[in-house]
């Protein structure tokens, strides 16, 4: 009798681990989700569909420029030399245009993940588009529509996505032309493209 209980008390470990590692990154992603919704990078929440940009002060003065007992998402695990955006996606309602300005060479990133298994489906900077300005067109899994010409499409297997952006500062003095240039990468719906 006690060696089929501890059979049985194994056997509901052993699911009980995996179901765990298996459902750790999304639990994860939930949590980071609500923090950037929720509280944003440590100021305002960080409405669905719009980029959030590191402020330049927090970027010069990471540490004197929060108070202690507040947490900001933008300083945990932060490159040093890179500011940093950050926004969450849901393209139920439609595609979003991702707009980039010509950084002249400078190193940026734009990176797009699937929350859902916390995978990077599609890149948009230096390595992998180059360094010219240009509209990205993000769309959902369902979206049937045409692509706009000039634009071109980023497929994301999933309505909601997490999007993390990255702009090289190259010293102090570069800090006001990099955060220039950060802030106008930024997201519009398809439907207001013309606007902008």
């Amino acid at each position: 009798m006690i060696l089929e209980d501890l059979l049985i008390f194994g056997s509901v470990m052993i699911v009980a681990w995996f179901l765990f590692i298996y459902n750790w990154p999304r639990m994860l992603l939930y949590v980071y989700k609500r923090a950037i919704l929720v509280k944003g990078f440590g100021e305002d929440p960080i409405p669905i569909n719009t980029l959030y940009l590191e402020p330049q002060k927090l970027f010069a003065e990471p540490i004197t420029s929060q108070s202690a007992s507040s947490s900001n998402l933008a300083t945990v695990g932060a490159n040093h030399d890179t500011l940093l955006s950050g926004g969450w996606l849901d393209l139920r309602k439609g595609p979003q245009v991702l707009h980039v300005p010509d950084m002249k060479g400078r190193y940026y990133s734009v990176q797009f993940t699937n929350p859902s298994n916390n995978t990077v489906f599609a890149y948009v900077g230096k390595r992998a588009t180059g360094t010219e300005a240009g509209d990205y067109l993000i769309t959902g899994p369902n979206w049937k529509g045409q692509v706009p010409s000039a634009m071109k499409q980023i497929s994301s297997p999933k309505n909601s996505v997490l999007v993390l952006g990255r702009v090289l500062v190259e010293n102090n003095s570069d800090l006001s032309t990099a955060h220039h240039l950060a802030e106008q990468i930024r997201l519009t719906p398809l439907n207001q493209k013309g606007s902008i």
